[in-house]
Protein backbone atom coordinates (compact mmCIF):
# COMPACT_ATOMS: atom_id res chain seq x y z
CA UNK A 1 0.00 0.00 0.00
CA UNK A 2 2.80 2.17 1.06
CA UNK A 3 4.45 1.83 -2.63
CA UNK A 4 1.09 2.39 -4.32
CA UNK A 5 0.66 5.81 -2.63
CA UNK A 6 4.38 6.97 -3.51
CA UNK A 7 4.29 6.29 -6.83
CA UNK A 8 1.16 7.89 -6.92
CA UNK A 9 2.08 10.93 -5.48
CA UNK A 10 5.13 10.86 -7.44
CA UNK A 11 2.48 10.74 -10.88
CA UNK A 12 0.16 13.03 -9.39
CA UNK A 13 3.46 15.79 -9.00
CA UNK A 14 4.40 14.92 -12.35
CA UNK A 15 1.01 16.11 -14.00
CA UNK A 16 0.71 19.32 -11.74
CA UNK A 17 3.86 19.74 -12.88
CA UNK A 18 3.02 19.33 -16.69
CA UNK A 19 -0.42 21.06 -16.01
CA UNK A 20 1.26 24.64 -14.41
CA UNK A 21 4.10 24.64 -17.14
CA UNK A 22 1.38 24.30 -19.64
CA UNK A 23 -0.51 26.87 -17.87
CA UNK A 24 2.56 29.26 -17.74
CA UNK A 25 3.31 28.86 -21.43
CA UNK A 26 -0.26 29.49 -22.32
CA UNK A 27 -0.15 32.46 -20.12
CA UNK A 28 2.87 33.93 -21.80
CA UNK A 29 1.51 33.27 -25.07
CA UNK A 30 -2.16 35.20 -24.17
CA UNK A 31 0.17 37.93 -23.02
CA UNK A 32 1.99 38.11 -26.48
CA UNK A 33 -1.46 38.30 -28.33
CA UNK A 34 -3.06 40.13 -25.61
CA UNK A 35 -2.99 43.56 -27.91
CA UNK A 36 -3.91 42.10 -30.90
CA UNK A 37 -7.22 40.19 -29.22
CA UNK A 38 -8.03 43.71 -28.23
CA UNK A 39 -8.44 45.01 -31.65
CA UNK A 40 -11.49 44.45 -33.44
CA UNK A 41 -13.03 42.13 -34.80
CA UNK A 42 -13.55 40.67 -31.09
CA UNK A 43 -15.98 37.91 -32.04
CA UNK A 44 -13.97 35.61 -34.69
CA UNK A 45 -11.19 35.90 -32.33
CA UNK A 46 -12.83 34.98 -28.70
CA UNK A 47 -13.79 31.94 -30.94
CA UNK A 48 -10.12 31.42 -32.07
CA UNK A 49 -9.15 31.97 -28.42
CA UNK A 50 -11.60 29.28 -27.16
CA UNK A 51 -10.62 27.08 -29.73
CA UNK A 52 -7.16 27.21 -29.17
CA UNK A 53 -7.13 27.17 -25.50
CA UNK A 54 -9.25 23.72 -25.69
CA UNK A 55 -6.68 22.41 -27.79
CA UNK A 56 -3.91 23.72 -25.30
CA UNK A 57 -5.85 21.67 -22.42
CA UNK A 58 -6.99 18.72 -24.57
CA UNK A 59 -2.93 18.01 -24.91
CA UNK A 60 -2.21 18.86 -21.11
CA UNK A 61 -5.17 15.83 -20.50
CA UNK A 62 -3.68 13.92 -23.05
CA UNK A 63 -0.03 14.22 -21.33
CA UNK A 64 -1.61 13.57 -18.58
CA UNK A 65 -3.16 10.03 -19.52
CA UNK A 66 0.30 9.11 -21.24
CA UNK A 67 2.20 9.88 -17.85
CA UNK A 68 -0.09 7.19 -15.70
CA UNK A 69 -0.13 4.34 -18.70
CA UNK A 70 3.20 4.66 -19.19
CA UNK A 71 3.83 4.07 -15.59
CA UNK A 72 1.47 1.16 -15.67
CA UNK A 73 3.32 -0.29 -18.55
CA UNK A 74 6.73 -0.03 -16.63
CA UNK A 75 5.42 -1.53 -13.44
CA UNK A 76 4.67 -4.35 -15.07
CA UNK A 77 0.51 -3.60 -14.80
CA UNK A 78 -0.64 -4.06 -18.20
CA UNK A 79 0.78 -6.49 -20.73
CA UNK A 80 0.33 -3.71 -23.89
CA UNK A 81 0.52 -0.34 -24.10
CA UNK A 82 -3.38 -0.15 -25.50
CA UNK A 83 -4.47 -1.75 -22.27
CA UNK A 84 -2.59 0.92 -20.22
CA UNK A 85 -3.54 3.67 -22.26
CA UNK A 86 -7.22 2.82 -22.72
CA UNK A 87 -7.25 1.88 -18.64
CA UNK A 88 -5.57 5.38 -18.01
CA UNK A 89 -7.85 7.32 -20.17
CA UNK A 90 -11.00 5.52 -18.87
CA UNK A 91 -9.70 6.24 -15.08
CA UNK A 92 -8.01 9.96 -15.71
CA UNK A 93 -11.30 11.21 -17.37
CA UNK A 94 -13.59 9.61 -14.49
CA UNK A 95 -15.27 7.44 -16.85
CA UNK A 96 -14.54 4.19 -15.13
CA UNK A 97 -16.13 1.53 -17.23
CA UNK A 98 -14.87 -1.43 -14.92
CA UNK A 99 -14.50 -3.49 -17.80
CA UNK A 100 -10.56 -3.53 -17.62
CA UNK A 101 -9.30 -3.86 -13.87
CA UNK A 102 -5.84 -2.93 -12.03
CA UNK A 103 -4.41 -5.91 -10.04
CA UNK A 104 -5.54 -6.26 -5.93
CA UNK A 105 -2.00 -4.61 -5.32
CA UNK A 106 -2.21 -1.74 -7.40
CA UNK A 107 -5.72 -0.56 -7.27
CA UNK A 108 -5.14 2.56 -5.25
CA UNK A 109 -3.51 4.34 -8.29
CA UNK A 110 -6.78 4.23 -10.31
CA UNK A 111 -8.49 6.33 -7.55
CA UNK A 112 -5.29 8.31 -7.46
CA UNK A 113 -5.71 8.40 -11.20
CA UNK A 114 -9.50 9.49 -11.47
CA UNK A 115 -8.36 12.19 -8.51
CA UNK A 116 -5.42 13.51 -10.70
CA UNK A 117 -7.91 13.60 -13.34
CA UNK A 118 -10.67 15.44 -11.68
CA UNK A 119 -8.53 17.99 -10.19
CA UNK A 120 -6.53 18.83 -13.88
CA UNK A 121 -10.34 19.21 -15.38
CA UNK A 122 -11.20 21.78 -12.94
CA UNK A 123 -8.42 23.29 -12.85
CA UNK A 124 -7.91 23.66 -16.43
CA UNK A 125 -11.57 24.83 -16.97
CA UNK A 126 -10.68 27.45 -14.43
CA UNK A 127 -7.62 28.74 -16.34
CA UNK A 128 -10.10 28.46 -19.55
CA UNK A 129 -12.81 30.79 -18.26
CA UNK A 130 -10.29 33.24 -16.80
CA UNK A 131 -8.25 33.84 -19.70
CA UNK A 132 -11.65 34.42 -21.75
CA UNK A 133 -12.66 36.66 -18.87
CA UNK A 134 -9.69 38.76 -19.21
CA UNK A 135 -9.38 38.98 -23.04
CA UNK A 136 -13.05 40.08 -23.07
CA UNK A 137 -12.92 42.64 -20.27
CA UNK A 138 -9.86 43.76 -22.29
CA UNK A 139 -11.84 43.92 -25.29
CA UNK A 140 -14.70 46.15 -23.64
CA UNK A 141 -12.36 48.32 -21.56
CA UNK A 142 -10.53 48.95 -25.16
CA UNK A 143 -13.82 49.70 -27.20
CA UNK A 144 -14.85 52.17 -24.29
CA UNK A 145 -11.20 53.72 -24.64
CA UNK A 146 -11.98 54.67 -28.27
CA UNK A 147 -15.44 56.23 -28.04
Amino acid sequence: MIAQIAIGTALLLVNITIAAVAAMLLEGLLNRAHGWMLREPHQPKLVLLLAAVSLWILGVVTAGVWVWALAYLQLGVFATLEEAVYFSLVSFTTLGFGDVLLQHNWRLLAGMEATNGFLNFGLLTALLIEGLRQVRLGQIEHRRKRV
